[in-house]
């Protein structure tokens, strides 16, 4: 009897909103459901704000779902082959699977490895050596490198401009034409770019789940865990397994890293310190891809460290790893894969057709 009940209820719910849809309320009703689909700037739980003041660019499912189609359009590249996602496949997290340095037009080389996208709200600059300092400029940076996409804004918005389905969705997304009477300018088109990466937020990896109390680690993933936060934990730092600076990774090459931002002569071979969430799906690793896996990693921290660099007491730390705790660690870090991130249909190629 029970059961007849609140088939009743229902039913008479459905026929309510039916009824209200009837009498003009189903665009409202639309347009929260897209709401609910579109992925929101919050704060995990336990976590600092985020560096991006999304006030200025509050996401919206139209400017979300803009920013989506751009990241996967070919077009921003100047001959239509390389798109934000050829060098950031969601499957890998938003890296580049299986390539030690970034891929260009005509297959050519760049010169770093390209790192995985996710929580760039709380990154207060970006790419290897901190070249960009902003989140909505940093687009700007693969998008007119000659070996990257090639192209140049003006051209990216001129192609933008000549399609009648973008001028469609800027104005869905940003209104009328602004103060220069140009509905497609340069502001929007990052501004787009912005709401969709801001929100690519990895949050709910085994990690997340074992420190709220909603799952339990198994001994050796406990174990890593204290081997982390005993060795690594000092860069790595939790919950964003990073702390935003620029140190070396005990690796020995030509690449000045930071310097050839600051042109400081102390800032030779440092880069920033990435983020180990989802490291797993990242590889290769180290910024020019030299590692193909996570065991690798771990042996060149305990014994493969540039002299030179082995002055730095945090790296001394991960030097001392003993063979137990590495293999502990290694289990540890697969506990940082966010699977739902990682098949979150939302950032998918697929949705943004």
């Amino acid at each position: 009897m029970r059961r007849i009940i609140r088939l009743r209820e229902l039913l008479l719910a459905l026929a309510a909103l039916c009824s209200l849809a009837a009498v003009g309320w189903a665009t409202p009703l639309a347009a929260w459901f897209d709401q609910q689909r579109t992925p929101r700037l919050s704060t995990p739980a336990g976590w600092p704000e985020p560096a991006y003041d999304a006030t200025q660019n509050p996401v919206t499912t139209a400017g979300f779902e803009l920013g989506r189609r751009l990241f996967y359009d070919t077009r921003l590249s100047k001959d239509g082959t390389v798109a934000c996602s050829s060098c950031h496949q969601q499957f890998a997290a938003f890296a580049h699977y299986d390539h030690r340095l970034s891929h260009g037009l005509n297959g050519a080389n760049g010169t770093r490895n390209a790192p995985g996208l996710a929580n760039l709200a709380w990154q207060r600059d970006f790419m290897w050596d901190g070249g960009i300092t902003h989140l909505e400029l940093q687009p700007l940076a693969p998008l007119g490198n000659p070996v990257e996409m090639g192209e140049t804004l003006d051209g990216v918005l001129a192609k933008l401009r000549a399609d009648p389905q973008y001028v469609a969705q800027f104005e869905r997304a940003f209104g009328a034409a602004g103060n220069d009477g140009q509905l497609i300018d340069s502001q929007r088109f990052l501004r787009a770019l912005s709401q969709f990466l801001a929100t690519m937020i990895s949050a709910d990896s085994r990690y997340d789940r074992h420190v709220a109390g909603r799952e339990k680690f198994s001994a050796e993933e406990q174990r890593g865990l204290v081997a982390f936060r005993e060795h690594c934990a000092s860069c790595h730092t939790e919950p964003l397994f990073t702390d935003h600076e620029y140190r070396s990774d005990g690796v020995a090459n030509d690449d000045i890293g930071r310097a050839l931002i600051t042109g400081k002569q102390q800032d030779r071979g440092l880069f920033r310190v990435p983020s180990l969430r989802n490291i797993a799906q990242t590889a290769p690793y180290m910024h020019d891809g030299r590692f193909d896996t996570l065991e690798q990693v771990i042996a060149h921290y305990r014994g493969g460290i540039a002299p030179a660099a082995l002055t730095d007491p945090k790296l001394q730390k991960a030097a001392s790893l003993s063979d137990a705790e590495a293999t502990d660690l290694l289990a540890f870090l697969q506990t940082l894969s966010d699977d739902r991130f990682l098949h979150d249909r939302r950032f998918a190629e697929a949705a943004a057709r």
